[in-house]
């Protein structure tokens, strides 16, 4: 592979708003970037090519669950993520640490790191900063997220503030876990991620922390855990200036397209959720009017496409008729094409903020998106 193992080129700012490319061995990703998320080594419901064919320049994986099946060992045996799911692209890896949280009834947490039991058959695992980051090297992952506890925002301060040092004790460590890591390190990157729920000062403490370690990239972590748009905003008002400004800033786990366009304007440069494709799964399709609820009766006969403005090959082949038969009918069809389409409304959206910020007109075009995407109840 050639190219540089990472570098972030900023080329045009509106105000907070930013557009740029980050470059990788593996490929170039323009940012604002939406990473479509890849859980189990697959794109739920879309071929690897046709997620590439919407626009994506970079997916996620889980180390959680592909460290539980089919297991980061044979992974690595088989040629590593990429090979494996033939994404030759750069593939950005999550630390396991919320799937932890989030998944594991069952969980004991220490300063060395998380001992649980797998949601799939109850075997024990243990997961410390340094078997998270060996666990990312066995997949071959381009970009490290360090490894992090992720409390709820509405925890006591004291808890968030206990949890936000040991996240940052356990990024010193995924740091030094990831370096050792030579032949990979020379051509992966790793990101830290700030840590402190709603409270500005411990925002500020842990970016300080963070910036002190140094990484490539960072992420504001611990939004988007239920704590509504209103107070996420509240947060990005002001944790993103907190970060490097010559570094990505990557906002995980977000979000909804009003949220992505909220987030831009705030600062942030990477994002992934499993809204588009779990949405395409249930029928419920994206748009530049807001998002279509395809099991509605008044679909039935509908002869237009999903989105007049969209030019995906869902839009310029299939009716909302057929799509809405095809999810009434519990076809497979059905969710492949609205994750198809909604993936590609997600990179047009993407692509017209770059636009958007590289022409100085930022500001129109969140205003004259935020007329038009009304959220209904369709």
């Amino acid at each position: 592979m050639t190219g540089p193992r990472f570098s972030f080129t900023l080329h045009a700012t509106d105000g907070k708003a930013r557009t740029g490319t980050i470059a990788m061995q593996r490929g170039e990703i323009r940012t604002p970037a939406f990473m479509p998320v890849g859980t189990a080594a697959t794109v739920k419901a879309m071929k690897p090519e046709a997620v590439r064919g919407t626009g994506a320049d970079i997916i996620l994986g889980n180390t959680y669950h592909l460290m539980l099946r089919p297991g980061a060992e044979r992974v690595a045996r088989l040629g590593g993520l990429h090979q494996f799911m033939n994404w030759p692209r750069p593939i950005l890896t999550d630390s396991g640490g919320y799937q932890v949280m989030s998944l594991s009834e069952l969980r004991k947490l220490t300063e060395q790191g998380v001992e649980f039991r797998s949601h799939l058959d109850g075997s024990k695992h243990m997961i410390t900063p340094e078997r998270s980051m060996e666990i990312q090297r066995l997949l071959g992952s381009d970009i490290v997220m360090a490894f992090d506890e992720c409390p709820r925002a509405d925890r006591p301060r004291d808890e968030i503030a206990a949890s936000m040092e040991l996240s940052m004790r356990w990024a010193k460590r995924s740091r030094e876990g990831f370096d050792s890591g030579q032949e990979h390190a020379s051509g992966a990157a790793l990101f830290g991620i700030q840590q402190g729920a709603l409270h500005e000062d411990l925002r500020r403490i842990s970016a300080e922390k963070l910036t002190d370690i140094g990484f490539d990239g960072y992420a504001v972590g611990g939004l988007a855990v239920g704590e509504g748009q209103e107070a996420m905003f509240g947060v990005l008002d002001y944790a993103p200036d907190m970060l490097p400004k010559d570094r990505p800033r990557y906002l995980m786990g977000v979000g909804k397209p009003d949220d992505l366009v909220g987030a831009v304007e705030r600062g942030i440069d990477m994002f992934d959720c499993v809204l588009p494709t779990r949405s395409g799964r249930n029928g419920q399709a994206f748009t530049w009017n807001g998002p279509l609820n395809l099991r509605n009766a008044r679909f039935a006969e509908d002869t237009g496409p999903l989105d007049d403005r969209c030019q995906c090959p869902v839009c310029t082949t299939y009716s909302r008729a057929y799509i809405h038969h095809l999810v009434k009918s519990g076809e497979m069809l059905g969710a492949m094409l609205v994750t198809e389409h909604n993936l590609s409304f997600y990179q047009a959206l993407m692509q017209g903020m770059r636009d958007a910020i590289a022409g100085g007109r930022f500001a129109s075009f969140a205003s004259d998106f935020r007329r038009d995407y009304v959220h209904r109840g369709a």
